[in-house]
């Protein structure tokens, strides 16, 4: 009797032995962390199992595990293209479920002063599913379809700031981004403040640049810097904005290479609509993308009677203000001699 007993026991010791072992194997498969580093990897929409297999292996602890659990769950026939993170701890089945699911990692993307829409998209395409052709080609297209020439007619939809995309973004959903963020914008307070303005909207837009440009962003300045491009507008000036002939040269050049650092006589002559030395009038567009800011600092313009300024070397990236054009030629002179004697050219 004791020996039956004996065998009974060590009988069950082996089938919960040998469950615990396979209950093992199971988790091992597919609950337990199966990630060594963490990163991120693309799928784009033209992948397969062997490709994503490929992108996710030099993350992974144990690559047949990852396949095993895969093949279970048919990734290698339901899977979603995208960017995603691979976490450490993150399990075999956790990965998969994320990939079939689409659950990808959103990329973040700044929109700077770009010049032109075309320089914005050479850079957000760094960071999406599509090249620079395809897009540009799609926004153009977006761009006619609301009775614009072209894409760069679409800047000022894009204001400064960081933004998420996924990495599968498609131009479409791009700019309807942009686009609702443009409608949110001009409230009825601010379509009221442009009516009372006088202007296009085009034009407010083609000050705020410069304003965006004179004061480089910085807010401290942006509505005295408006007030006076104003003050020049209405008395018929030329708006003289050393950043317009910067931009129109840059356009002669069809931007490329570096931007000119300094302006000088030569490049007042540039013959083009945005040089406002060369032209009157406010440009007919926007030299560059600008933030929300700048458009606000033309609508609530400071009242003031300045009709000059000019970078002031003792307070970099400010300026001096003045109505008087001796004044100004002091100020002038002051700014030139500094440049020389840091030898900007």
């Amino acid at each position: 009797m004791k020996k039956n007993v004996g065998i009974i026991s060590l009988i069950v010791f082996i089938i919960f032995a040998v469950g615990a072992f396979f209950a093992f194997q199971f988790y091992k498969k597919y609950y337990a962390s199966n990630v060594q580093i963490e990163g991120f990897i693309l799928i784009p929409h033209s992948a397969n199992f062997a490709s994503i297999v490929d992108s996710i292996s030099p993350y992974l602890k144990n690559k047949e595990r990852f396949v095993e659990v895969a093949m279970d769950k048919n990734l290698n026939k339901f899977f979603q293209a995208g960017r995603y993170q691979i976490k450490s701890g993150t399990n075999n089945t956790n990965l998969v479920n994320m990939i079939k699911a689409g659950n990808q990692t959103e990329n973040s993307f700044r929109i700077g002063d770009f010049f032109t829409v075309y320089q914005m998209v050479g850079k957000v395409v760094k960071k999406t599913e599509l090249d620079s052709l395809k897009f540009a080609k799609d926004l153009n297209r977006i761009a006619t379809d609301k009775g614009y020439n072209n894409a760069e007619d679409l800047k000022k939809y894009f204001f400064i700031d960081t933004y998420n995309f996924f990495w599968t973004v498609t131009p479409e959903e791009f700019f309807k981004k942009f686009e609702d963020q443009y409608n949110d914008f001009w409230s009825a307070e601010r379509k009221a403040k442009e009516k009372n303005l006088g202007l296009t909207r085009n034009q407010i837009y083609a000050l705020a640049s410069l304003v965006y440009k004179e004061t480089g962003g910085k807010p401290d300045e942006m509505k005295t810097v408006a007030g006076l491009y104003l003050n020049r507008h209405r008395k018929g000036m030329k708006l003289q904005s050393d950043p317009t002939v910067i931009y129109a040269v840059s356009k002669a050049n069809n931007f490329q290479g570096d931007p000119i650092r300094r302006v000088f006589y030569k490049h007042l002559r540039e013959p083009s609509p945005y040089n406002t030395y060369f032209s009157a009038g406010i440009p007919p567009g926007p030299i560059c993308m600008v933030d929300k800011n700048s458009v606000d600092a033309v609508l609530n313009s400071e009242s003031n009677d300045f009709i000059y300024m000019c970078a002031d070397p003792k307070r970099l990236g400010l300026h001096k203000f003045t109505a008087s054009a001796a004044e100004h030629a002091v100020n002038a002179k002051e700014y030139q001699d500094w440049l020389n004697s840091k030898n900007i050219k």
